[in-house]
């Protein structure tokens, strides 16, 4: 059997994984706990797996506004969301500043094919005109948003579902601008100053 050797900059990468993977786990715990006060009845608590790929932190923020209600301009769950207030407000609590209307954020992300897609990726629909309506990718086929004043809060959809399939425009990746970091070296390390 061959062992790889252990060098710093692999327990570094280790440690740091570790690390992420606890403040993920952390974050839902804590959400689970701050999140729902804008309704009544709590969505249950629902965590993606660890070995999707892409932003599982905003999706699973967003997972966790279900129920909160529909409000046309609304940004925060005191207030209830809009699509891109949901969006906006998912991603500004991780530090991700983001454009406030659909068209913006069509505009300015990054595209994504749409089998590249992961959690987090931002899915674009057109309601009354192209890019007017955008949810967040949690896998599955599945996306949060909140879709109208009809329905009246934000809730889990299926891509598959013939209306939101039919729709279905484009995907597009928010990105940090600013990397996360232990310290504020340029070098290699995994300690803590």
């Amino acid at each position: 059997m061959n062992l790889l050797p252990i060098t710093p900059m692999s327990m570094c990468l280790s440690h740091r994984r570790a690390l992420l993977l606890l403040g993920q786990i952390l974050a839902a715990i804590l959400l689970s706990q701050l999140t729902g006060c804008a309704t009544k009845e709590k969505a249950p608590l629902t965590v993606l797996p660890a070995s999707e790929g892409g932003n599982r932190i905003a999706a699973n923020d967003a997972l966790q506004l279900q129920g909160a209600p529909y409000v046309y301009g609304g940004e925060s769950p005191s207030q209830g969301f809009d699509c891109s207030g949901l969006v906006y407000y998912v991603y500004n609590r991780q530090g991700v500043r983001l454009p406030r209307d659909t068209q913006s954020l069509a505009r300015q992300l990054p595209a994504v094919q749409p089998e590249q897609r992961q959690p987090g990726d931002l899915l674009f629909f057109t309601t009354d005109r192209p890019f007017s309506h955008v949810g967040i990718y949690i896998g599955g086929e599945q996306f949060v948003h909140a879709p109208s004043s009809r329905t009246g809060q934000v809730m889990v959809s299926d891509l598959r579902q013939p209306y939101w399939r039919e729709r279905f425009i484009g995907v597009r990746r928010p990105v940090a601008r600013y990397s996360l970091s232990l310290n504020d070296s340029d070098k290699p390390s995994c300690w803590l100053n």
